[in-house]
């Protein structure tokens, strides 16, 4: 008889991520395509030997790529945390340039027209400094550092995701084991069936009918152990590919199975799935991480309230430059006269001057050239010097002061609104997972009582059948009517486990088994 094993049939969500706990049958498997590491990784070194559902949890948060993704993000969020936080030191910058004129130009230093080729330098340093903004740096530091936070529980919240998506697929993968066990055992019998009735269709005990029902019904039971490798085997290749193994390891991994209980032999569940959600709300990274963004968006009010007060900066300046037109007067060591003036004598009859002519006066004055001045020379008669304070006063700007400052507002009642949700989906996920594991836990006593009177049925009807009391019909209908019991029991007896555990886990229990 063909089996289809469902032991998660609605899966369970953590958080906002649906974790992969659809520990489905094969048709309904979802094989998510093997991601290759990055090349820059170093892989963890695999633990030898078969791994256990702790061991293969600390591999995969180690390995696998969803968390490292968050790990990058969280390193995003602190290099912008520690960049605002370095914006409140004052800024310094140098520069320097050269430019060529030509033609009429205005010399950059004498600032006189000219009209020749010249060559200009100049140079600056720059320092400013933020006196006050409205509190906005203070403000953003503050935003950003939950953020940061945030994203350090994001890691966490993306660990506890991918601990339970392991969980989910170590646990359809020992489904697998314990049915396809199941199926080889109803195999072993259906071929001492098929050779007991050989016999008996030789000695003319029976009909050749009942060798063909035997027959078909091994096939059917072959078909179980296909369906039930299958199902192991992808189960399997789940867990390789949360553990982001490559090929090689892929093929070689093995997984320990352990002796589980029974659901009927392990102790009660609590009674009350509101005390394991008020846990769950204090411990679970992605409320913690909800409440966090609140507060970081109501920094963000803080913020685009800060564009109300004036802005108040300070700043200095230091600044040379050089000209290649510039000229400057040096002493040649000769001397010249140069005429100063007329040369009068006092006529001595009437008293009065006379000019006499062709005798000038003159004085002698050291000679000069017209030569370029230095390079060094300039930059060092050329330095300026400024400081300045600078106060802006919004008056009116478009609103857009007071527009930020709404967004800001609807982004913080957004924030509160996925906490609330976030809250919302934990008690979902907890109350659901309470009451599959409840309905598992009945499932599985029903089924269980059900397996004990098929199995009391079957072995009647085997000795019917083997004494021609029973046709082969009538037999493989009582066989497969307890492998089917045996089957669900199995099934509900794998999802109570789980539930279980998801219960555990977010009552802070480490998963393992």
């Amino acid at each position: 008889m063909k089996q289809t094993a469902t032991l998660l049939p609605r899966g369970l969500r953590s958080g906002a991520v649906l974790v992969a706990a659809a520990l489905a049958g094969p048709a309904a498997a979802q094989v998510v395509p093997p991601a290759a590491p990055p090349a820059a990784a170093v892989p963890q070194a695999a633990p030898s030997g078969p791994f256990t559902l702790q061991q293969a949890v600390e591999y995969a948060i180690q390995n696998n790529l969803t968390v490292r993704q968050s790990q990058l993000q969280a390193e995003l969020s602190e290099a912008t945390l520690r960049q605002t936080r370095l914006s409140q030191l004052p800024t310094a910058n140098a520069n320097a340039s050269q430019t060529w004129n030509y033609g009429t130009n205005v010399d950059p230093l004498t600032y006189t027209f000219q009209s020749q080729t010249t060559r200009a330098n100049n140079f600056s340093a720059t320092a400013g400094l933020n006196v006050f903004s409205g509190f906005q740096v203070r403000n953003n530091i503050k935003r950003y550092g939950l953020d940061y936070q945030a994203a350090l529980l994001d890691i966490d919240q993306a660990r506890n995701d991918l601990s339970l998506n392991v969980a989910s697929a170590y646990l359809q993968y020992l489904l697998g084991e314990e049915l396809l066990r199941a199926s080889q055992l109803r195999i072993n019998t259906d071929q001492s069936q098929i050779d007991r009735t050989q016999k008996l269709l030789r000695a003319g005990a029976v009909a050749e009918s009942n060798l063909l029902d035997a027959q078909a019904q091994l096939a059917s039971d072959e078909v179980s152990v296909v369906t039930a490798q299958n199902q192991r085997d992808l189960a399997r290749l789940q867990v390789a590919q949360l553990l982001n193994l490559d090929q090689a390891r892929t093929n070689s991994l093995t997984l320990v199975v352990p002796q589980l209980p029974d659901p009927d032999e392990m102790p009660a569940m609590d009674s009350d799935a509101d005390g394991t959600y008020q846990i769950a709300q204090t411990t679970q990274p992605q409320v913690k991480a909800a409440d966090l963004r609140v507060q970081s968006a109501l920094r963000g009010v803080e913020v685009a309230r800060g564009a109300y007060y004036p802005r108040l900066s300070f700043g200095a300046s230091i600044f040379s430059g050089y000209s290649s037109a510039r000229i400057a007067r040096k002493l040649s060591g000769d001397s010249v006269i140069v005429p100063s003036g007329f040369i009068y004598q006092i006529n001595p009859t009437t008293g009065v001057p006379v000019l006499v002519p062709g005798v000038f006066a003159g004085i002698r004055q050291p000679g000069f050239q017209t030569l370029p001045e230095g390079f060094g020379s300039q930059v060092k008669n050329n330095i300026g010097k400024q400081l300045s304070f600078n106060l802006t006063i919004p008056i009116l700007n478009g609103w857009q002061a007071r527009t930020n400052v709404q967004r800001s507002i609807i982004g913080t009642k957004q924030a509160e609104l996925r906490a609330e949700q976030t809250r919302l989906t934990l008690r979902q996920t907890i109350q659901q997972a309470y009451a599959d594991a409840l309905a598992a836990q009945r499932r599985y006593a029903s089924n269980k009582r059900q397996v004990e009177a098929l199995t009391t049925a079957y072995r009647n009807a085997e000795i019917r059948f083997n004494n021609g009391l029973l046709n082969g019909t009538d037999f493989n209908q009582a066989k497969n009517n307890l492998a089917g019991a045996e089957s669900n029991m199995i099934q509900a007896k794998y999802e109570y486990l789980f539930r279980r555990k998801v219960l555990d886990f977010y009552q802070g229990k480490p998963l393992d088994l």
